[in-house]
């Protein structure tokens, strides 16, 4: 009991203690300086002072102990210990007192292990964020630090930033914070910069440089101190337009510009006869819409956000509204976020940076984020330990205001005799939370609960309701009034938003959930909480404590999800390797998935406001549709047989809008049933006259069937007529149309003599390439018989792809595009070719003329008392059936090499040789028997081809598109070359590969799906993706979603 009774006697016993911070590498700081100790000792205020050592501290070991500070590892005679940051949680010692930022009484979630240690250890807990003075404004606090450092820091970055951009400028010269001895040190560097700036000046062509400002607090203070350090001139936000007038630029290059906004610069009432009341939008918010990308965005250079900000506000700054910044040329390099509010404000801010690292970047076209600062987009710095930076600075600042509590707390047993505003910062006291904090465990409770229920646990409660409030609910701890109310009429609630106000003049947000058995009890609640909100004329000097929104009562035996949204149901015919990509970005739209590119989509974004997409994969074998889905929300797989019209009738019946992925023979059959029914139908692949003859059907019954939108056809057409219908806007025709596209192997995968694989059967690319050829070359029309299709190949290379060693192959019928194009009777060339590795061709021409692709019956195929291997099946095709027995000693290749050569096959040695070394790769040299299955020579190579021309579950494939349009223009204007390249490569996510055939296939038809859906397609009948209303928002959501395409005019 005697020691028991000396550890109660620790708090209030004179003595301090120091801890040495563990939490970040970089946490530099102290709460009190050897000045201040010595002070506090001098002057009896503290009996002793004990330091815990520290390597990485501001301030040496030694000073301390020169003043009188004791340096020890153990603290376990301290009464009250300090600290910056939270400690380890075996630093908490019983029955002590301590102070350091805790950030717990939000009840954040991630430091309650550290307030139930301090509560089991009977400990006290003083937070320094809840220390406030008479004016409710917080007495400790670093952000004029965090300011300084965080601008320092960016202009920095902003000098390597504009250097990769190929512009020198005197910030490259300029170091991080950390970097100077002190913050005289780093603004003489700045000064430096300055008079660099003032003198020499900066390039022209990043002139006008402006910088915007936002926040009004000591944070957005200690920048504006930094910026004023340069040339500088400020200006209204309603004159930033008249910056970049082009008179006087040479003027503006030798300073730059600051703008600091408020919140009126940032959001309007919707209703344009209200005009803009701080009041009114503090209550309010849902009554303004955003306006600072309009009104400031478009001039700024660089943002500095310094503001607080809560969920229920407008953002500043959006991935939509960023990318329709950058897609009109705005001239914004970069985001100084010090607020360091992740997804906050600005809403691409999504990741803290550190110090040694403290930009990444953001390219709104590719919705991509990257480690490095060069390449497209904007920098963005988001580093959350500012202050420490100048760490000799911020702690003296800091232990200037805390030495003046210091005495009160370490001497003080009983907080009851502690003045006002150090009671009110103490969270908890003696093993219980103080009266103020009880909430805590409430919210916690509520977050356990919340967590049940998105893990599928019931309510127990049947009726809920939304309520927001809104208003000093933490700082006025009038969140316990709120949560006593809900509890003693009997009602429960758990926690769904928190927003805590982060000083005086910011108010709190939070959403709860409030449940009941029954409604009456409800409005009781509502009612309560109203009464508080709103007074009464008579309640005597109240005023509005807190604003108050109200949502409709939700009866929780109904199920809830989707119910406030329209479904959308798709119905998918084929579960092949194109349908997993088409499946995953349909049963996207309408969910909470965290899909970025969506951000930038307003199609979408309006889309999934009301609706959301249901899918159905339908497959012959049940089997194939549940392995398509599986792990995908929102689809179901289910078993059909489309030759079964029934069947398919009851389907199709069922849904909105119908997918095929057949073979091409199925179309019209389903087609039939779409257009019976009047569902849309949408298909890649190539609409042949049968489906042609549909089209005044599929106009009468108002229905539109969008075929060709895949990616050869489909995106294809796509970037052709917008390439296309952009020259002859601008006056321009088309003298030259060049369209080439391959699926082929990444180079990495390109190991095997053929330099090819397929993803899927190659029946169908090998009879490709059988097909006849017609094309216009400078005004001859040209044709080549399917027998020369692959002898006709040509090399090709791209400049900005000279490791790609390529060839093209004619393909089909080129001239039916100047037709679809428009473009018949003015191009002088139309030519539509099939790209491969160099060498393909000649390989495949030497194997169709062995006979390989022949699709006659061979009797020895068919012979059944007899078994044909590989090797004897080559012997046949290579006319050596008297050397069967040939010696063994006689190495494959050069045997087949030579009698090549001997067939005339090939004429040269290097052709025989490579056709050699790929008729023994493909396995034609096996002992092995050729399945029954086999009676053609074209099955036999299809199988051998299907079995080892396959992809490895590692390997990639790639997809190269590239569109070349020359474009002649009257009056003199210079011939134009323009060039449009997709390049895709197969991806792989959750361990699983979709190769870049079926995602380039996959998505344009459920982009296609998703514009008929929407209602943004109004044609009807047969219909291809070569009109305005289809290729203009499918091409924005292909760019959107990641797909890499080039365009540029030479």
């Amino acid at each position: 009991m005697k020691m028991k009774h000396e550890e109660e006697e620790m708090c209030g016993n004179g003595v301090i203690g120091i801890l040495a911070e563990s939490t970040n590498k970089w946490e530099r700081r102290v709460p009190l300086t050897p000045g201040h100790c010595a002070k506090l000792l001098s002057t009896n205020q503290v009996t002793r002072i004990i330091v815990q050592p520290s390597t990485k501290r501001i301030y040496h070991d030694d000073l301390y102990k020169d003043v009188g500070c004791h340096i020890s590892n153990n603290l376990s005679d301290c009464g009250l210990i300090l600290g910056i940051k939270q400690p380890k949680l075996d630093m908490i010692l019983p029955d002590r007192a301590y102070a350091f930022f805790s950030h717990t009484h939000k009840a954040q979630k991630q430091n309650m292990p550290l307030l139930d240690k301090i509560l089991a250890e009977r400990a006290s807990l003083f937070d320094y964020e809840l220390i406030v003075g008479d004016d409710g404004k917080r007495l400790l606090a670093f952000g004029r630090f965090a300011g300084r450092a965080g601008l320092i820091d960016f202009l920095s970055g902003l000098g390597r930033r504009y250097l990769s951009l190929g512009y020198s400028t005197p910030f490259l010269s300029l170091g991080s914070s950390y970097m100077y001895p002190s913050l005289a040190a780093a603004k003489a560097a700045l000064v430096s910069v300055a008079e660099e700036i003032a003198t020499i000046g900066l390039p022209s062509s990043i002139c006008p440089l402006v910088f915007v400002f936002t926040g009004s607090g000591n944070v957005s203070l200690g920048a504006q101190e930094i910026f004023k350090l340069l040339p500088h001139t400020f200006v209204d936000s309603t004159r930033l337009p008249e910056l970049f007038d082009t008179a006087s630029l040479s003027k503006r290059a030798f300073q730059v510009y600051g703008c600091i906004v408020s919140y009126e610069d940032m959001v309007e009432h919707t209703d344009p006869v209200e005009v803009f009341d701080k009041v009114d939008y503090y209550a309010h918010p849902e009554r303004y819409k955003p306006v600072f990308h309009k009104k400031v965005a478009p001039y700024a250079s660089v943002i500095v956000n310094c503001m607080y900000w809560e969920r229920r506000y407008p953002r500043l700054l959006t991935y939509k509204q960023l990318y329709e910044l950058h897609h009109k040329g705005c001239p914004l390099v970069g985001i100084c976020d010090i607020t360091c509010d992740i997804g906050g404000s600005i809403e691409f801010v999504n990741r803290t940076t550190s110090i040694d690292s403290p930009f990444f970047r953001y390219d709104p076209y590719g919705d991509s984020y990257h480690e490095d600062i060069e390449g497209d987009g904007v920098i963005c710095l988001a580093v959350d330990i500012l202050p420490t930076e100048f760490a000799k600075e911020a702690s003296q600042h800091f232990g200037d205001v805390l030495s003046r509590f210091i005495g009160n707390l370490a001497s003080t047993k009983d907080i009851e005799d502690l003045p006002l505003h150090l009671r009110r910062a103490c969270i908890a006291h003696g093993g219980a939370l103080t009266h103020l904090y009880e909430y805590i465990p409430r919210m916690r409770n509520s977050e356990e609960m919340s967590e049940n229920v998105s893990n599928g646990l019931s309510n127990k409660n049947r009726y809920t309701m939304l309520v927001s409030i809104s208003g000093h609910l933490f700082d006025q701890f009038l969140i316990n009034e709120a949560l006593d109310i809900i509890e003693a009429a009997g009602g429960s609630f758990h926690l769904v938003k928190c927003q805590v106000g982060q000083c005086t003049d910011s108010m709190s947000y939070s959403e709860l959930e409030v449940g009941a058995d029954n409604s009456a009890v409800l409005n009781n609640i509502v009612d309560n909480l109203t009464s508080i909100a709103n007074p009464k004329e008579d309640d005597k000097g109240k005023t509005n404590l807190f604003s108050l929104k109200v949502g409709e009562v939700q009866d929780t035996s109904v199920k809830l999800g989707y119910s406030s949204k329209k479904r959308n149901t798709v119905l998918i015919l084929g579960a092949g390797r194109v349908c997993q990509p088409a499946v995953k970005f349909l049963s996207s739209i309408g969910t909470n998935s965290p899909s970025e590119w969506k951000k930038s989509c307003k199609i979408v974004v309006d889309f999934e406001e009301h609706n959301f997409v249901q899918v159905i994969v339908a497959s012959l074998f049940l089997k194939d549709a549940e392995e398509t889905i599986e792990g995908i929300p929102n689809a179901i797989a289910v078993g059909l047989d489309v030759m079964n019209h029934d069947s398919l009738y009851k389907y199709v019946s069922q849904v909105d809008i119908v997918i095929s992925l057949l073979p091409p023979s199925f179309h019209h059959t389903i087609a039939n049933v779409c257009i019976e029914l009047k569902k849309h139908l949408v298909t890649a692949s190539y609409i042949n006259d049968s489906m042609s003859k549909l089209h005044d059907a599929a106009k009468g019954c108002g229905i539109t069937i969008l075929g060709e939108m895949g990616l050869d056809p489909g995106i294809d057409h796509m970037m052709a007529m917008k390439m296309i219908n952009q020259a002859h806007a601008q006056g321009g025709k088309i003298r030259s149309f060049v369209s080439n596209c391959g699926g082929i192997p990444s180079p990495a995968a390109a190991n095997n003599p053929l330099a090819y694989k397929f993803s899927w059967n190659p029946a169908g690319a090998i009879r490709a390439g059988c097909n006849p050829a017609t094309y216009r070359q400078d005004g001859e029309t040209l044709h080549v018989d399917g027998g020369n299709i692959y002898v006709s190949a040509t090399k090709f290379r791209l400049h900005d792809f000279p490791a790609f060693a390529l060839e093209v192959l004619p393909n089909r019928n080129s001239l039916i595009y100047g037709d679809l194009y428009g473009i018949e009777n003015e191009a002088l060339t139309i030519f539509r070719g099939t790209l491969r590795y160099e060498g393909f061709g000649e390989i495949m021409a030497s194997l169709a003329r062995i006979g390989f692709f022949d699709g006659e019956v061979r009797p020895s195929l068919t012979n059944k008392d007899k078994l044909t291997t590989y090797r004897t099946f080559l012997y046949e095709l290579l006319e050596l059936h008297n050397n069967i027995n040939t010696d063994e000693s006689v190495k494959p290749e050069k045997l087949i090499t030579e009698r090549l050569l001997a067939l005339g096959i090939c004429k040269e040695d290097e052709a025989a040789i490579k056709t050699a070394k790929a008729i023994i790769f493909l396995g034609f040299y096996e002992q092995t028997g050729v399945p029954s299955s086999c009676q053609t020579a074209f099955d036999v190579t299809c199988l051998r081809m299907e079995e080892r021309l396959a992809y490895t579950p590692m390997e990639q494939d790639m997809v190269l598109l590239h569109h070349q349009v020359v474009v002649d223009f009257p009056n003199s204007r210079p011939t134009e070359n323009h060039e449009a390249i997709l390049l895709e490569f197969g991806r792989t996510q959750n361990g699983k590969e979709t190769s870049a055939m079926a995602f380039t296939v996959g998505i344009p038809v459920a982009i296609g799906t998703l514009l008929l859906l929407s209602k943004k397609i109004t044609t009807t009948g047969v219909l291809r993706p070569i009109v305005p209303e289809v290729y203009e928002p499918a091409l924005d959501i292909l760019h959107a979603y990641g797909f890499n395409i080039i365009e540029k005019i030479d």
